[in-house]
């Protein structure tokens, strides 16, 4: 009982949705330091899933807050 075409691309418009909102978010947003705007540019680039994924948990707190 395994997944179907169309189960396959749901999956799959989610995950690139998800890589290419953590790209917008990452290049639209200033970090507190300069490099990490470059690096999570490539973890999401190299490792997409995990990469947005670990961006979209744990680098938006790396942001510089604006006032």
């Amino acid at each position: 009982m395994g997944l179907g075409g169309a189960e396959v691309a749901i999956v799959g418009l989610l995950i690139l949705g998800m890589v290419i909102w953590a790209l917008i978010d990452v290049i639209k947003s200033e970090f507190t330091r300069p490099n990490n705007k470059f690096v999570w540019i490539l973890v999401i680039v190299f490792m997409p899933i995990l990469g947005s994924f670990l961006y979209l948990i744990i680098g938006r707190g790396q942001r510089a807050t604006r006032y």
